[in-house]
């Protein structure tokens, strides 16, 4: 589709109409410069410092039994 062949059909249109097209050419213009919104970097989280930092504390060896007797000793003392 040609420049002159878009040309000469806005031509033909009442000049209200010719507003509308130019508005909505506008509108497309934003539309299509936008740029592409980037993805967010991948994190490897076996590489971040934070994975492992409990690893040696002998409390959590059994991780199920620390919570039970961490919720024990704090629900005990509850209204007291």
């Amino acid at each position: 589709m040609s420049s002159e062949y878009i040309l000469s059909k806005i031509e033909t249109l009442p000049l209200e109409a010719k507003k509308q097209v130019l508005s909505f050419i506008e509108f497309l213009q934003t539309s299509y410069s936008k740029p592409s919104p980037k993805q967010p970097k991948k994190t490897n989280f076996k590489e971040e410092k934070f994975v492992g930092m409990w690893r040696d504390r002998k409390d959590f060896e059994n991780s199920d039994l620390w919570l039970k007797q961490l919720r024990s000793s704090e629900w005990r003392n509850q209204g007291e």
